[in-house]
């Protein structure tokens, strides 16, 4: 892997936005939410969400999904693939669906049409990271935690062919020599 990581939030950064997304969230969430995290990349980003809405006094249950529409590239496919569904009941319930990256609006477009077709009553989208300028789809989360150019990033969860999950920032990644596809 011969890659530049240039940091563009530091840890500490992305820590007081989720916590500042929390205290924007708990007034419109109710009391015992099931927050969906889409797997792998939000799996960070969900578990310190978690934490952040149990200091504001929500008592959040866990789920989670796994979707795939980006393989080993760095493009969004478009097709989504369900790699692993989630297990709670949503009939009735308000949902908070967390997501690392709003690129294409493709993935979180066809998460929340799953969540609705299973009964969801409510359904609430938050992204780390919003990218407007490559929209394929019309969506807009209703909490984002920062807004970016398109670049290609990692850490935070976030990955490059599953490598960077563990920087605790969130970095762009430029190729050295090689491009990436």
């Amino acid at each position: 892997m011969n890659h530049q990581i240039t940091t563009l939030f530091t840890e500490t950064q992305v820590l007081e936005r989720v916590a500042a997304l929390a205290a924007e969230m708990a007034p419109r969430l109710e009391p015992e939410p099931i927050v969906l995290g889409l797997l792998k990349g939000a799996l960070v980003f969900t578990a310190d969400m978690l934490r952040a809405l149990s200091r504001q006094g929500v008592k959040p249950l866990l789920d989670c999904m796994a979707l795939a529409s980006y393989g080993k590239g760095t493009i969004s496919s478009g097709s989504i693939q369900v790699r692993m569904d989630n297990t709670l009941d949503l009939a009735g319930r308000q949902v908070l669906l967390l997501d690392d990256i709003l690129d294409s609006g493709n993935t979180m477009s066809f998460a929340v049409q799953r969540l609705r077709d299973k009964g969801a009553a409510h359904i609430l989208t938050c992204v780390l990271l919003d990218k407007p300028s490559r929209r394929q789809v019309s969506f807009a989360a209703d909490f984002v935690g920062f807004t970016i150019p398109d670049t290609f990033v990692v850490g935070y969860g976030i990955d490059y062919a599953e490598h960077h999950r563990e920087l605790p920032q969130v970095a762009a990644c430029v190729p050295l020599g090689k491009g990436i596809s």
